[in-house]
Order: structure tokens, then sequence, then C-alpha cells
């Protein structure tokens, strides 16, 4: 009792080392992601004080770039607006050109007409009229051919200048897309540098709410960890004064030699449950020969029965039957039943047949079980077996009982015992080739029993 006691008390020291060991080392893993996680936060507030300097600078970095904007856009205004002046001088001058060739054109129309109106004078016009009137057409023609010139000369000028204009334009056009593609192409690179730059440092950052929740949920798991940290220390100072009463228990003589008499009886306990396991290696064996025994004794104790059945029974009803063996919770217990089958088909032979097909079946069976289990049994015996059977089944079962002796006659233990009150089937049974006599059991007036020995007809 003291050794289980010790076994017992050893047992729970053990576990309840165990126990405070898993329980410190959880506590351990604990702090370390309470540790963790305050350095995780540490470094978050770090990147994202990082973050805003960034977004700062990238803030000064943009309101320089739109001051150095501002100076080329004077310029572009500037010069868009010389370029709106020339074209509107350029307009009026052509106007006014336009309106003094239009006033030429009529002065040509109207001495054209005061020309035609002196052809019409004839030979004998005044003379004096006439070179008036052609030397005015002269000064005309001259001053409209100057004018034709001067308009020429202005048609000139102006297209050169709207070629000129044109040019301008198209290089002042050219300036600006190329000016604003430029800084366009730059400031977009410059964009999305910084703008890969803080998607970078924000993925790597996280959501600011995310992260201050997460630093919040951080410091509540610190805390929590603390708290723990403290009442695992609390427990195991008790672990600790619990080991120290459980050493000075062990110091105690009872406790002499523990770990000899422990490894004996563990050696003991290890022997026995070898011997168990291979006694129920033992057992599954023959739970499986038995198994196999059983199924081969009633597939021959079927065989007989079905032979036996073909070659008494002479009705058309049944073919034969069989006995089924249903197994019931383990592989040992049966729940055993007989069966007809009649076309294939198998009907249980219970509430479904008459008294004489029981009484037949009920003696073919006993007569297969003799056959199957009682080789070496010389003796069997029938007590009226002709119960319920009508002529030709009785005769029937004579020959398969007369064919049963022929088949033991070589047997020199074998006795068959027929009691019945049928003489005719105990002639049927009782030719002189098997037994040489018969024996008649009759009662007298005084119910008194009395044996007879009767020769056997043929």
């Amino acid at each position: 009792m003291a050794r289980e006691e010790l076994n017992r008390r050893q047992s729970r020291v053990k576990d309840e080392r165990m126990r405070l060991s898993e329980q410190l080392a959880a506590s351990r893993e604990e702090l370390r992601r309470a540790e963790q996680a305050n350095r995780a936060r540490a470094e978050t507030q770090s990147q994202l004080k990082a973050a805003d300097e960034q977004m700062a600078k990238l803030r000064s970095d943009i309101a320089a770039a739109e001051a150095r904007i501002g100076p080329a856009t004077q310029a572009r205004d500037s010069l868009l607006a010389q370029r709106d002046a020339m074209r509107q001088t350029q307009l009026a001058s052509e106007g006014a050109k336009q309106q003094e060739l239009k006033e030429l054109s009529s002065a040509e129309e109207g001495f054209s007409a005061k020309q035609r109106l002196v052809a019409g004078y004839g030979a004998e016009a005044k003379e004096a009229a006439c070179r008036q009137l052609s030397e005015q057409l002269a000064a005309l023609k001259d001053k409209r051919d100057a004018c034709n010139r001067e308009v020429v000369s202005l048609q000139q000028e102006l297209d050169q200048s709207a070629a000129k204009v044109a040019e301008n334009q198209n290089l002042v056009k050219t300036i600006e897309a190329v000016t604003d593609y430029r800084t366009t192409k730059r400031q977009a690179e410059q964009l999305q540098g910084q703008i890969g730059t803080l998607t970078q440092q924000i993925g790597q950052v996280g959501d600011r709410m995310a992260l201050q929740a997460a630093r919040a949920a951080a410091e509540e798991a610190s805390r929590a960890a603390q708290r723990q940290r403290d009442t695992k220390q609390g427990s195991l100072g008790v672990v600790l004064e619990q080991v120290k009463a459980s050493k000075r228990s062990l110091a105690d003589p009872r406790y002499t030699q523990i770990h000899t008499r422990y490894r004996k009886q563990l050696i003991e306990l290890k022997t026995t449950e070898m011997a168990a396991a291979d006694l129920d290696k033992y057992h599954k064996a023959l739970e499986r020969a038995l198994l196999a025994f059983h199924t081969g004794k009633m597939s021959d104790i079927n065989k007989i029965v079905k032979e036996m059945w073909q070659k008494t029974y002479r009705g058309q009803d049944i073919d034969y039957i069989q006995i089924k063996a249903d197994a019931e919770g383990t592989a040992r217990s049966y729940n055993y039943r007989v069966v007809m089958v009649n076309g294939g088909v198998e009907l249980d032979m219970r509430g479904r047949c008459s008294a004489g097909q029981k009484v037949l079946a009920c003696l073919i069976i006993r007569l297969a079980l003799a056959e199957t289990f009682c080789l070496n049994c010389g003796i069997l015996a029938l007590d009226e077996p002709t119960t319920n059977l009508d002529a030709e089944n009785s005769a029937s079962l004579a020959d398969s009982l007369r064919a049963l002796m022929a088949s033991r006659s070589g047997q020199e233990n074998f006795q068959l015992l027929v009691i019945t009150h049928d003489e005719h089937f105990a002639h049927l049974i009782g030719t002189r080739q098997h037994a040489e006599w018969l024996w008649r059991i009759t009662k007298d007036d005084n119910q008194r029993s009395h044996i007879a020995q009767e020769e056997i007809l043929e």
C-alpha cells in the first residue's frame, strides 16, 4: 500500500511539474509575443513619423515646382499677346489695301465709260477735248498701274507677313508644346516616383487607423501578458513550495531504493501487458479458426440435409431445406433457422409447413448432425420418427435409414435404435440384412411392461 501510495504521489508530482513547466513555457511565449508586439508598435510609429516627414517634403517640392512654372507661364502669355497684336495690325492693313483697290477699280470703270464716249464723237470732235481726255486717261492709267503695283507689293508684303505670322504661331505653338511636354513629363516622372515611394511606404506601414487599432490591441495584449505573467509567477512559487515539500517527503526512509522497486514493478507490468497481448492474439486466432470450422461444418451439414431431403421427401412443393446461421452481436453467437427452397426462392419453414414436414425436417437435420459430428459415436436413437408422416414419406425415411445403415456397416460400434408404433415402418427398416430380430414392448392388464423378442419377417 505504501508503495502504491508513493507511486501515485510521485505520478502526481511529475504531472504537476510537467503542467507547471508547460504553463511557464506558455507564459514565456506570451511574454515574447508581447515584446515583439511592442517592438512592432515602435517600428510602426517611426514609420508613420517618416511617412509624415516625406509627405511634408513632397508638398514643399510641389510648391517649388509651381513657383518655377509661374515665369514660364507669364512669358508664354506675353508671346501670345504679341502674336494677337501683330495679327490685328496685319488684318487692318490688309483691309485698307483692299478698300483702296476697290476705289481704283471703280475709277477705272469710270474712265473706260468716258473713253467709250470719246470714241463716239468721231473725227469731227474737238481735238482739244480729246487730247485732254487722253492725257487724263493716260494719267489715270499710270495711276492705276502704280496702284496695281502697290497693291501687288502690299499683297506680297501681306503674304510674307501672314507667312511670318503663321511661322511665328507654329513656332510659338511648338515652343509651348515642347515646354509643356518637358515640364509635364518632368513633373509626371517626379510625381510618379513620389507616388511609387509613398505607395510602397504606405504598403509597408499600413493603414493608419488599422495601425492605431493594432497598437491598441498590442498594448492590451501586453497588459494581459503582464497580468498573466504575474499570475504564473505566483503559481510558480506555489509549485516550487510543493516541489520542496515533495522532496522532503521523498527523503523519508520508506522511499529508500524507490527507483529499483519502481523498475521491478514496471518490468512486471510490461511483462503482464505482453502476455495479455499474446493471449489476445491467440484468442483472435482461435476465433478465426472456430469461424472457419463452423463455416465448413455448416456447409457439410447443408449438403447432407439437401441430399437426404431430395431422397426422402416425395412432395413437389419443397425442393430442399437448408440451415441458415445469422450472426448476433459477436462472431460466436448465431441464430439458427431452417429455410425451405422452392424454385430458387428461400422461405422460413416456421409457420409455413405441415406437421409431417416439420417432423421429417427434424429427423433429416438430426441425421445430418449425427453424420457430421458423430463419426466415432456408434449409437443413433430415434423415438417415433414417423409421427405425422404419411405412408409415402415414411417409406422414403425407411429407405434413408437403410442407406445410413449400409454406409455404416463397416463401423464396429454402430447401433441404430428405433422406437415406433408403426409396425410397417419397423419391418421396412428391420430386414435380416441389418438386424436379426425385433423387440416388442407391451403392457398387461396391470400396466406392467413386457419385452418380447420377435423374428423379422422376410
